[in-house]
C-alpha cells in the first residue's frame, strides 16, 4: 500500500461527498426556479434572476470541481491498489459510478436548460429526480463497507425497499404540501 493511501482516500471521500452535496442540492433550486415562474411580475424575475445565479454558482464552484477531483483521487486509489479491479464488488461499484456520471449529466442538461429558461419538467419530477443521488450513494456505500460479505439478495431487497420509501415519502408530502401550499 503506498505511503500516501489514507490521504488520497480522505481526499477522494471529501469530494465524493461535496459532488454528492451538489448533486443534492441542485434539483431544490431547479424545483424553486420552476415553481418561481407561478409567482406575478416582479417576483417571478428576481427569483428565476437569483436561482440561475445560485444554480450557476453551484454547479460550476462546486458540484463539477468535486466530481472531477474525486474521479482523478479514485483512479489514483486504483493505481495504489491495482488488485481491486479484480473484484466484483469494484465491478459493481464501478458501474453504479457509470450510473451516476449518467446522472450527473442528465442534471447538466437540465441545468442548462432552466438557464436558458426552458422548462420542460415539472417542480414534481424534479422531485422523484432529486433522489436518484440518493439510491446511488445507498449502492455504492453499502458496496464499499461490505465488499465481499455484501448479500445481494438482502441488498437488492434493501434498495427496492428504499425506493418504495422515497416514493411514498415524496407522494405524502406532495398531499401535504397541496393542503399547505405556503408550508
Amino acid at each position: 500500500m503506498g505511503m500516501y493511501y489514507n490521504y488520497i482516500k480522505a481526499l477522494h471521500l471529501i469530494f465524493v461527498i461535496t459532488w454528492f452535496a451538489g448533486l443534492f442540492y441542485i434539483p431544490r433550486l431547479f424545483i424553486y426556479h420552476i415553481e418561481a415562474q407561478d409567482k406575478e411580475s416582479p417576483a417571478k424575475e428576481i427569483l428565476s434572476s437569483q436561482l440561475k445565479i445560485m444554480s450557476r454558482r453551484l454547479w460550476y464552484i462546486i458540484t463539477w470541481p468535486s466530481a472531477i477531483l474525486s474521479t482523478i483521487f479514485a483512479l489514483w486509489l486504483l493505481v495504489i491498489m491495482p488488485a481491486w479491479i479484480e473484484q466484483a464488488w469494484m465491478h459493481i461499484k464501478l458501474g453504479f459510478v457509470v450510473l451516476l456520471f449518467a446522472y450527473h449529466l442528465k442534471t447538466h442538461m437540465m441545468f442548462r436548460e432552466l438557464q436558458a429558461d426552458t422548462f420542460r419538467y415539472s417542480s414534481s419530477f424534479m422531485r422523484i429526480w432529486n433522489e436518484g443521488a440518493t439510491i446511488v450513494l445507498f449502492a455504492v456505500t453499502f458496496l464499499v463497507i461490505l465488499k465481499s460479505t455484501f448479500s445481494w439478495i438482502f441488498g437488492l431487497v434493501g434498495m427496492l425497499v428504499l425506493i418504495l420509501l422515497l416514493i411514498l415519502g415524496i407522494r405524502l408530502y406532495k398531499r401535504f404540501r397541496d393542503r399547505r401550499p405556503d408550508a
